[in-house]
């Protein structure tokens, strides 16, 4: 991975690229309000649960195969990645995301990627530029986490400090999740992160919200 690899694989998944990611909870909204994610131990958990067992492991197959994929497998695999968020508001994240990612790319490289689901577009864009795909499926994942810690971080008495200290924890965690995503079929997606997903189903319930998701 070269210097200029490195900085541009920084600066998209930087929270100053405009996708909106700091506008999305994945859920974390409602099971904060509700009172299941209290301190920075149990935001771990959900935050771990998530990477291992729900969207994070998910999203990194997704980018792996897009990665891989010719022009007709891709319009496939983004399909199949809309059709695998089990709510609508987890659907408008990963879809909005991935628009705002291709606009700009687009943009400033002169792309003509069309709009696809995040993950999608992120690997896409990633084999397009020639940047290496271990590397940005674990970048990918990481700053994946550090969004959702930054936003328990502005919605639960949780310190700057803290927050960082649960994304440490878990970046531990996200190497084997690469290596199991790079070797995967689309036929092992799957998950098991239930209350994440009723959370992003219940999110829409609530009467005041500061995040869309």
């Amino acid at each position: 991975m070269t210097p200029a690899d490195l900085h541009k694989l920084t600066q998209w998944l930087s929270p100053a690229f405009p996708v909106g990611a700091f506008s999305y909870s994945h859920g974390l909204e409602w099971a904060i309000s509700v009172g299941e994610i209290t301190d920075a131990g149990n935001l771990r958990d959900w935050l771990r649960d998530i990477l291992e067992h729900g969207t994070g492991r998910n999203d990194a197959i997704f980018l792996a195969h897009a990665y891989r994929a010719s022009a007709e497998a891709l319009a496939e695999i983004a399909e199949l990645a809309e059709a695998f968020n089990p709510a609508a508001e987890r659907l408008l994240e990963t879809s909005a995301q991935g628009a705002a990612f291709a606009k700009v790319v687009n943009a400033v490289w002169g792309d003509e990627m069309p709009p696809m689901p995040y993950p999608v577009a992120i690997g896409a864009a990633a084999r397009a530029h020639g940047l290496p795909l271990p590397e940005t499926t674990s970048l990918y994942l990481h700053a994946f986490l550090a969004n959702l810690a930054s936003a328990a971080v502005r919605f639960m008495p949780l310190g700057q400090s803290e927050g960082q200290a649960v994304v440490a924890a878990l970046s531990t965690l996200i190497e084997p999740v690469v290596t199991e995503a790079l070797a995967a079929t689309l036929d092992d997606l799957g998950g098991s992160a239930f209350r994440a997903d009723m959370a992003a189903m219940l999110h829409e319930t609530l009467p005041t919200r500061i995040f869309r998701t």
